[in-house]
């Protein structure tokens, strides 16, 4: 008596390569830093802020004192500039020939004031220069000596130019108020303007 053969589910061995492709697995890993290959910054030393503040407060004192220099240069300057007596000293009238300043006597009626000549009006006065004889350049000089003195004692003050009798450009002077040519004649060493007097006698 035969069996009959029945086909049954036929079991294939499968293969490594038959097998379906596994999936990947997820593998978490840690976040590489962006700046890994980045050589990290030397950090600053600690004084730092200490040390700006010490140039800072450096530069400060540093141009605080040349403004000081400044200011007492100038000081210096401005009082030796503004020195009274050397603003004195330049006021003096001195001789004409041997004057250092804008101020002078020429003779015992005409001077120099700030290098501007003046004839000072109301006298006639001996000339030394243009003397007609020894004696009235003797006596020029003695004129021009008085002027200075004179003039030297106190606040000089000049009027404004107008023409005399003679047609000379002359001008009025003044020191402490008191007219130079009514003390020039006080002091005989010069004669009224027009009075026709001469040196040579």
């Amino acid at each position: 008596m035969s069996k009959h053969w029945k086909p049954g589910k036929t079991t294939v061995q499968l293969g490594a390569a038959a097998r379906p492709a596994a999936r990947p697995s997820r593998i978490r890993r840690e976040p590489v830093p962006l700046n890994a290959n980045v050589p990290a910054k030397p950090q600053r030393p600690l004084n730092y802020r200490e040390r700006e503040l010490f140039f800072g407060i450096a530069g400060i004192l540093i141009f605080g004192t040349l403004i000081a220099a400044g200011i007492i240069a100038l000081s210096i300057f401005t009082v030796f500039r503004d020195d009274p007596a050397a603003d004195a000293r330049a006021a003096q009238f001195n001789q004409c020939y041997a004057a250092a300043g804008a101020n002078c006597v020429l003779d015992g009626g005409t001077i120099y004031v700030a290098g501007e000549r003046v004839e000072i009006a109301g006298i006639e006065a001996p000339k030394i220069a243009e003397a007609r004889c020894d004696r009235e350049h003797d006596r020029g000089t003695e004129a021009a000596t008085e002027l200075a003195l004179l003039l030297n004692s106190g606040r000089v003050s000049i009027g404004a130019p107008f023409r005399d009798s003679t047609g000379r450009t002359v001008r009025q002077v003044e020191v402490n108020g008191r007219d130079v040519a009514l003390q020039m004649i006080g002091e005989d060493v010069a004669h009224e303007a027009n009075s026709g007097l001469g040196w040579c006698h």
